[in-house]
C-alpha cells in the first residue's frame, strides 16, 4: 500500500472514531436514567457501568469532547496533507480539503450517528460503555485539569440553582412518557392525580351544606327509613336541633338491623365522626380518617357551623376518578344541544368546565363551582335568560332560583368572530 492509501485508511479510521464519540455523546445526552437503572437492576453489567458514567456527567462530557475534537483535528490535518501533497493540488488543496472534510464530518461523524442513536439511546449507551470507560481512564490527567477549570468557571459565572425536581417537572415527565407511548392515558391520569393530590384542600372536594342529606335524632325510624329508601347513600349524618350541630353518622346496614330485627338502639348505632376545616389538605384528612377508622368528616366553617361533609370516597375519587356502584345515577354535567352549544350543570367544578372548553384559568377564584363563577361574572344572582361573554364563550342562564344558578347554556364562538367583535370595539 502506498503513502496515499495509508493516509486514506487512517482518515477512515479517524472519521469512524469521530462518529463513535458523536454517537456516545448523543446517547448519554438522551438517555432515560430510569430505564437505564431498570436495566441495571435486571442484572446488566454494562448498564451498571453506563449508569455510573452518566452520573458523573462533567467527566463524561470532557472525555467525549476531547476524543471527538482530537479525531476531527487529526482527520482534517491528514486530509490537508493528502490533498496538498498526495494528490498534488498545491495551495488550492487546503480549501478543497476543508470543504470535503466539512461535508464528510458533518454527514458521517455528526448527523448519521445522532440519527441512529436517537431512537434507542439507552441501547447505544450500554453498547459503548466499556470503550468509553477505558478512554475515560486514559484521559484521567486531562479530565482532572478540566475539572479544576470547570470549578473555577462555576465560581466566577455560574449562578446558584436548585436541581431538585418540582411538581411541574414531574408532570412534564409524565406527559412526555405518555406522548412516547410508555404510559397509557389512564396511567398518566392516575400519576398526575397522585402528584397533584397534596394541592387539594377539603373545600375543593366537600359536599356543600345545601346538598347534605341528614336526619334529626328526634326523627322516627320510619322517617329515617324513608330517607334511606329515597336516597342511595350507605351512611347518613345525624344532627341535633340543627344541621349546624351534626353529632354522628348512622350506617344503612346497622340501621336496618335495628329497624327490622330490633338489634341495638338508635343511640348505639350512631357512630362518632371527626370534624375538619375547609382549608385542611385532603392528604392530611385521609390519614385522619384512616387512623380513626371513620368514613366521613364534618367540615366546619369559621363560625363553627356546618360548611358541608366529606367522605373517604370523595377523597379517593380525586385519585382514581368517579366511583359508581350499581345504585348510583351517572350525572351528565355536559349535554350538547346544538352546534357548538352545550348545556352545563352549574354544580360541577369550574376547573373541569374550563378544561372541557379548552380554556386556561388565569385567575385565582375563591369559589370552585360554575354557579359561583356565573354569579361572580354578573355580580348578582341572575335571572333566567341573562347573558354574558367570557373569552370565546357566550353564556346564558337557563335555570336558577333565588339562591344559586343551576344550569347554563354555553355557546362556543369561532375565533374569527371574536376577533371581528374585538376590532369593532376598538373602532
Amino acid at each position: 500500500m502506498d503513502q496515499r492509501g495509508i493516509i486514506i485508511a487512517v482518515l477512515i479510521v479517524l472519521v469512524m472514531g469521530a462518529a463513535f464519540f458523536s454517537m456516545a455523546e448523543a446517547a448519554y445526552c438522551s438517555i432515560n436514567k430510569i430505564k437505564l437503572k431498570n436495566m441495571a437492576e435486571a442484572g446488566s453489567r454494562k448498564a451498571k457501568k453506563a449508569l455510573r458514567l452518566a452520573e458523573n456527567a462533567d467527566r463524561l462530557s470532557s472525555t467525549l469532547l476531547i476524543g471527538s475534537h482530537v479525531m476531527k483535528i487529526l482527520a482534517c490535518s491528514l486530509a490537508t496533507v493528502l490533498f496538498v501533497q498526495g494528490l498534488g493540488y498545491g495551495d488550492s488543496g487546503i480549501a478543497l480539503a476543508t470543504v470535503v472534510m466539512s461535508v464528510v464530518m458533518l454527514l458521517f461523524a455528526e448527523i448519521s450517528p445522532k440519527c441512529i442513536v436517537r431512537e434507542a439511546p439507552e441501547k447505544w449507551a450500554v453498547m459503548t460503555a466499556n470503550a468509553v470507560s477505558v478512554i475515560q481512564l486514559l484521559l484521567t490527567p486531562i479530565n482532572f485539569l478540566f475539572g479544576l477549570w470547570r470549578k473555577l468557571l462555576a465560581r466566577l459565572f455560574q449562578p446558584e440553582q436548585d436541581d431538585s425536581l418540582t411538581q411541574e417537572d414531574l408532570l412534564t415527565i409524565v406527559e412526555e412518557a405518555q406522548n412516547e407511548g410508555d404510559l397509557q392515558e389512564h396511567e398518566s391520569d392516575l400519576i398526575c392525580a397522585a402528584i397533584e393530590f397534596n394541592d387539594l384542600d377539603v373545600k375543593d372536594v366537600l359536599t356543600p351544606r345545601v346538598d347534605v342529606v341528614a336526619v334529626d335524632v328526634t326523627d322516627s325510624l320510619d322517617e329515617i327509613e324513608l330517607v334511606f329508601r329515597n336516597n342511595t347513600y350507605s351512611r347518613l349524618p345525624v344532627y341535633e336541633n340543627s344541621i349546624d350541630n351534626i353529632v354522628g353518622v348512622i350506617h344503612e346496614k346497622e340501621f336496618y338491623n335495628l329497624y327490622y330485627n330490633h338489634i341495638g338502639t338508635f343511640k348505639s348505632i350512631t357512630q362518632t365522626l371527626i370534624y375538619t376545616s375547609p382549608h385542611v389538605k385532603i392528604s392530611a384528612l385521609l390519614k385522619q380518617l384512616q387512623s380513626s377508622k371513620t368514613h366521613m368528616a364534618v367540615v366546619l366553617d369559621e363560625y363553627g357551623g356546618t360548611a358541608g361533609i366529606i367522605t373517604l370516597e370523595d377523597i379517593l375519587e380525586e385519585l382514581v376518578g368517579e366511583i359508581y356502584d350499581e345504585h348510583d345515577q351517572v350525572k351528565e354535567y355536559y349535554r350538547q344541544i346544538g352546534e357548538d352549544t352545550w348545556q352545563v350543570e352549574c354544580d360541577m367544578d369550574l376547573d373541569d368546565m374550563f378544561e372541557f372548553f379548552g380554556l386556561e384559568d388565569e385567575e385565582d377564584y375563591d369559589f370552585i363551582t360554575v354557579s359561583g363563577w356565573v354569579i361572580h361574572e354578573l355580580e348578582r344572582i341572575p335571572k333566567v335568560g341573562e347573558t354574558f361573554t367570557y373569552r370565546n364563550l357566550e353564556v346564558t342562564v337557563s335555570r336558577s332560583d333565588a339562591r344559586k344558578v343551576s344550569e347554563i347554556q354555553v355557546h362556543v364562538l369561532p375565533v374569527s368572530q371574536m376577533e371581528s367583535e374585538a376590532d369593532q370595539k376598538e373602532v
